[in-house]
């Protein structure tokens, strides 16, 4: 049942809601700061560095977000910390980089004219041959880098890290050891309080409003804000990590409009784990949702290792991939299963709908033109319980799903007291297996009854046929998935109600 809550101001007029002040996107580029006023607020990052900062270490490979060859290195201060991540440029819109920092492989020049680490150590493991990939492996080792500190870190680390860099020389055991080394040659200190003070000083105390070419950019900083923008802009295009509408601009040369930014809403950021349930803003990175996620459903981990690349993982939001809604998107599978619900925002109110009544179709979901994600909750673990994800692609890292699928399944002793079977890249939406659960519910969990339940996913879904996997293939690996679950349960202890305390961590914004 939808639930609304009549909580926000009525709209005047369209006009009146429109901020009046517009005024250029500022940023620190590599230690100095610069301002931006004549470019297309849809030119991307790397177009930018390129194009008019002469900045061509960044390279252009793919224009997708899948090659790493334009990696950078974006900082930010959320919640007072300061935080440094790799991000891909070719996708990244150039007005998201307002009152942040960006940094590109001619950053890691040490004042000397000396090598830094990590490419003394690329140089020394010869982690270069063509090396049009290498200036996006550095920022992604320096990064890291970075990231460590005084730590070293594991090889498993090590790997996780480059997951969005492709390499078609050298096989990638060079780079690899490069990974390694640079951690054994002499440590270089990176300033971060005094670039946590040029960022204070870069960060206007206004919220962007950024115009050129007829078109606009908002990145407005509070829900209401947001709400009032979309209710007066019902056609702009609203952007979160720009993962996907980025390839909307690169590779279908889309007019995307004026453009709303959620990535400013200190709103949709938090992370709450009061009570029973997990609650993550929209705007948490994927990144962030996956060490909220992780700290009370481990079996998270694999999946969202394997869920696109770091970089991507980085800059996506929990909230967009939702709202992206695509039938082989990663998250949804595992969040229908835990019972997802969605907190949709308006300037005239607010309604929750559960993750399963959210899709309508093909990229159709049940949000009205005025609406936004303000949230999604899941429940935490329960005593009695198994839950798993599993992913089924061509490739391990950084690969689209042909199948995802994700299960829960409540014990009443050895019987099924409730389950939720889910599945991506069988429909033309992530969905359940609705006759699937009506067939297991109240039966013994033994191989006769996973059996039959195998064959009913038949009844639940009508795979297609396209390039990453059969029709046939895709049935297949949905029955195998199912039937691997039912091994691993065998061996698996539901969660006593003892275990289920232990999640009970204090609350972390």
């Amino acid at each position: 049942m939808e639930l609304l809550h009549i909580s926000r101001k009525l709209i005047v007029s369209a006009e009146s809601l429109l901020p009046s002040n517009v005024r250029p996107i500022r940023f620190v580029l590599n230690s100095r700061v610069v301002e931006v006023r004549a470019v297309a607020p849809t030119t991307n990052v790397l177009s930018y560095l390129r194009g008019y900062e002469l900045l061509t270490g960044t390279k252009e490979g793919c224009a997708e977000g899948d090659c790493g060859a334009c990696t950078v290195v974006v900082g930010d201060i959320c919640n007072g910390e300061l935080r440094l991540n790799a991000v891909n440029a070719c996708i990244q819109l150039l007005p998201t980089l307002d009152g942040k920092a960006l940094f590109t492989v001619e950053a890691l020049r040490q004042p000397d004219g000396s090598l830094h680490p990590v490419q003394e150590a690329m140089v020394a493991c010869h982690g270069s041959q063509c090396g049009f990939c290498t200036p996006g492996f550095v920022m992604s080792f320096w990064a890291l880098y970075l990231a460590a500190g005084a730590r070293r870190p594991g090889e498993s680390e090590i790997r996780a890290s480059i997951t969005g860099n492709l390499c078609r020389c050298t096989g990638y055991r060079p780079i690899i050891e490069a990974g390694r080394r640079m951690f054994d040659l002499k440590s270089v200190e990176f300033d971060r309080q005094a670039l946590h003070e040029s960022l204070r000083r870069c960060r206007s105390d206004e919220s962007l409003h950024y115009q050129f070419g007829g078109r606009h950019f908002f990145a407005p900083r509070t829900v209401d804000d947001l709400v009032r923008l979309r209710a007066a802009l019902p056609k702009a295009t609203i952007v979160a990590g720009s993962t996907d509408v980025g390839l909307w601009v690169n590779k279908e040369l889309r007019d995307i409009g004026d453009v709303i930014y959620t990535g400013e809403v200190a709103e949709l950021k938090f992370i709450d784990d009061a009570e029973d349930v997990l609650t993550i803003g929209a705007a948490v990175s994927l990144s962030d949702a996956s060490r909220a996620f992780t700290r009370y459903w481990p079996e998270f981990d694999e999946l969202w290792e394997r869920f696109a690349s770091l970089p991507i993982r980085n800059a996506a939001t929990l909230g967009g991939n939702i709202a992206n809604g695509s039938p082989i998107g990663d998250s949804m599978p595992a969040l229908l299963a835990l019972g997802a619900t969605l907190l949709l925002v308006s300037s005239t109110g607010s309604r929750s709908v559960g993750l399963e009544a959210f899709y309508r179709g093909y990229k159709l979901n049940a949000m009205v033109p005025n609406e936004v994600i303000e949230s999604v909750s899941v429940m935490k673990p329960v005593a009695n319980s198994i839950f798993r994800t599993y992913k089924v692609s061509k490739r391990f890292d950084s690969d689209i799903s042909a199948v995802c699928a994700a299960f829960f399944v409540q014990f009443d002793g050895e019987t099924i007291a409730s389950c939720r079977l889910a599945f991506g890249g069988m429909a033309a939406v992530p969905m359940r297996a609705g006759s699937t659960e009506a067939l297991l519910a109240g039966r013994k969990w033994d191989e006769s009854v996973v059996q039959s339940a195998m064959d009913a996913l038949a009844a639940d879904f009508s795979p297609l046929s396209d390039m990453r996997a059969t029709a046939a293939y895709r049935m297949a690996v949905a029955r195998n998935l199912l039937y691997r679950f039912w091994l691993e349960s065998r061996t698996a202890q539901p969660l006593s109600a003892h275990q289920v305390s232990v999640f009970a961590l204090p609350n972390q914004q």
